[in-house]
C-alpha cells in the first residue's frame, strides 16, 4: 500500500476532544509498509498532555488492522516537529480550529 492508501485508511480515525479527523489536523506524519510488510506510523498529538493519546493511538492501529492486511502495525509518537496547526492542518481542519 503507498503512504496515501493507508493515511485514507487513519482519516476516519478522529480527535475525540476536537471532533474531526487527525488527518485533517496533521498529526500523521508518515505511513507506511516496510520491506518487511510491517505498518509503521508516526504521528503527534495536538499537546504533550493531551489525555486522549493512547485511545487515538489504538484507534489508529485499529483502523489499520481492520482495513488492511497487515497485522504487524507500529504506531509511533513524536515530538518533533511540534505540531503546528497552521502549517500541518488541511483547509478543513483549519476552518474547524478558525484557523486563516
Amino acid at each position: 500500500m503507498t503512504r496515501e492508501e493507508l493515511i485514507e485508511v487513519i482519516r476516519p480515525v478522529t480527535d475525540p476532544e476536537i471532533g474531526i479527523s487527525i488527518v485533517d489536523l496533521g498529526l500523521i506524519y508518515d505511513a507506511q509498509v516496510t520491506d518487511e510488510g510491517k505498518v509503521h506510523v508516526t504521528m503527534t498529538l495536538t499537546s504533550p498532555g493531551c489525555p486522549a493519546g493512547p485511545e487515538i493511538m489504538g484507534a489508529v492501529d485499529a483502523s489499520i488492522r481492520a482495513h488492511t492486511p497487515y497485522d504487524d502495525v507500529a504506531v509511533e509518537l513524536v515530538w518533533e516537529p511540534k505540531w503546528d496547526p497552521e502549517v500541518m492542518a488541511s483547509d478543513e481542519g483549519k476552518d474547524v480550529l478558525g484557523i486563516w
